[in-house]
């Protein structure tokens, strides 16, 4: 056999078992799981049991690591973790474990900016350019980019690879409005015609809170928030954060054909705002009940994050300030960066809600969330 035939029929057998092993991997964590069987269950207390059992199981069989929270009429109903903190698997998650939330940050963000609001340091109609003035888009609003509408390019992602020398080894937020007004890139759509899922703009919300508070996005959401409502295992947390961990802090894994890898932060991971709010299920009781009464926000404010988007030819957008809208009373938020799989699900009306939070690249949490479900009825 020639040599370039052997050659061939290698470089296919390579391709071969890589596809077998990406297939593998892919189908490791969007495994099937099981339903929550709550057949028999005739009290609430029932319920939780068979749910709990179920959650045990789904860890142990790799398909779930992380914590859950349950509320059903403004009552905690199950609070409780499965798992361990990191890849290591040596020390076990409590409730008071810390995780990453990735775009579950987003309504943190967008109650940093209406703390502003009711400040009177800025209107929701301010146009950003008032507070970022080395960008060109006078037209676009802060209320644009709380809903996702400003149009402006999802550009940030990109920037490493451009500017790798300039950024280093963390592209911060002072970093990034920098770089966007050198890009001068010209708007996808007009200001508030298309709703659009946009990163970048909730990174600019940051650096708007940034610019009016004199302090950086992390010190003000920690002073302004966190502290103010006792969430003693939230904060914001990156690779410019001057600890390089904290008390409490989970790690983010992969499963890989059964063994653990660890995830690390990488260059994108100096930026926050989209994201970069950790907190654990213990504080999403405090969160959930901030909702209903606080003396922070004005019911007027508050009532801003949950209307839904007006495009401007009148269609509306089920999105508010950082909360997917269901309905009048149903909102929710997903997050995935990291390793991280987040999800919060709120009832105001009925005063329910689910959080579940996991740290171990689970495909499966949507599934969770939607089999919970009945443990509410």
């Amino acid at each position: 056999m020639k040599l370039i035939w052997k050659i061939v029929i290698a470089v296919i057998v390579v391709v071969i078992f890589v596809f077998v092993i990406i297939s593998v991997w892919a189908l490791n964590r969007i495994a099937k799981i099981e339903e929550l069987d709550i057949s028999g269950a005739n009290t609430q207390m029932e319920k939780v049991d068979k749910a709990k059992e179920w959650l045990i199981k789904l860890q142990k069989d790799n398909k779930f690591n992380g914590a859950v929270l349950l509320i059903k009429n403004d009552s905690v109903i199950l609070k409780e973790a499965y798992g361990y903190t990191d890849y290591s698997r040596k020390e076990k998650l409590t409730t008071a474990s810390s995780f990453r939330l990735a775009s579950v940050s987003k309504q943190f963000t967008g109650v940093g900016i209406m703390l502003l609001k009711e400040q009177g340091k800025l209107n929701f109609d301010d146009p950003i350019t008032q507070f970022l003035p080395s960008l060109s888009y006078k037209n676009v609003t802060v209320r644009h980019l709380l809903n996702h509408t400003s149009g402006i390019p999802d550009a940030y992602m990109s920037f490493p690879k451009k500017y790798e020398e300039e950024i280093g080894d963390a592209l911060t937020i002072t970093k990034m409005v920098e770089l966007l007004g050198k890009e001068n890139l010209p708007l996808n759509t007009i200001p508030n015609e298309l709703h659009s899922y946009n990163n970048t703009g909730y990174v600019l919300l940051a650096a708007i809170i940034e610019s009016i508070s004199g302090t950086s996005f992390e010190e003000f959401m920690q002073t302004e928030l966190f502290d103010k409502l006792n969430m003693k295992n939230t904060r914001v947390w990156n690779l410019v954060s001057k600890d390089t961990s904290f008390s409490n802090k989970t790690w983010s894994f992969d499963n890989v054909l059964g063994e653990t890898e660890e995830l690390r932060p990488g260059v994108l991971d100096g930026i926050a705002g989209d994201g970069g709010v950790f907190s654990s299920i213990d504080d999403f009781v405090l969160w959930n009940q901030f909702w209903y009464d606080n003396n922070l926000l004005s019911k007027e404010t508050m009532k801003e994050a949950f209307k839904k988007t007006v495009l401007n030819n009148g269609t509306l957008v089920d999105y508010g300030f950082g909360w997917s809208i269901y309905n009048e009373n149903a909102h929710a938020h997903n997050g995935s960066w990291l390793g991280a799989r987040t999800s919060i699900v709120r009832n105001s009306k009925l005063k329910n809600a689910i959080v579940v939070l996991d740290n171990s690249s689970s495909m499966n949490i949507d599934a969770i969330v939607n089999q919970l479900v009945k443990v509410l009825k």
